[in-house]
């Protein structure tokens, strides 16, 4: 599966974004979707994931209670709202697919990346 993430921006502390991530292929929906972030000079560190079909979901203590991962699966797209977004959150977000179509917070289990789309929060 190919993924296709989009929605990054400039923000100030406090708001939000919605990132997109759409996958290509009939069988997306039987995928595990799961967000990763990497800011700079720091390793890759998950942030949320999503089961098959939506059925659980799990986030980094980090942003528990502020993002919302969700996914469309008519239109092949996970989301991710993020809200009250603090210059912490700044980093390059990538989407990524588990063919095993569960939930994981280790970056191995997926096989398919998106590009990144960089997510810039000013104070």
């Amino acid at each position: 599966v190919q993924l296709q993430a989009s929605g990054g921006g400039l923000v100030q502390t406090g708001g939000s974004l919605r990132l997109s991530c759409v996958g290509s292929g009939r069988t997306f929906v039987r995928y595990g979707v799961g967000w990763f972030r990497q800011a700079p000079g720091k390793e890759r560190e998950f942030v949320a994931s999503i089961a098959r079909y939506g059925t659980a979901t799990y986030y980094a203590d980090s942003v528990k209670g502020r993002f919302t991962i969700s996914r469309d699966n008519t239109k092949d797209t996970v989301f991710l709202q993020m809200n009250s977004l603090k210059t912490e959150d700044t980093a390059v977000y990538y989407c990524a697919a588990a063919g095993r179509g569960g939930i994981y917070d280790s970056h191995s289990s997926y096989e398919s990346w998106g590009q990144g789309t960089l997510v810039t929060v000013s104070s």
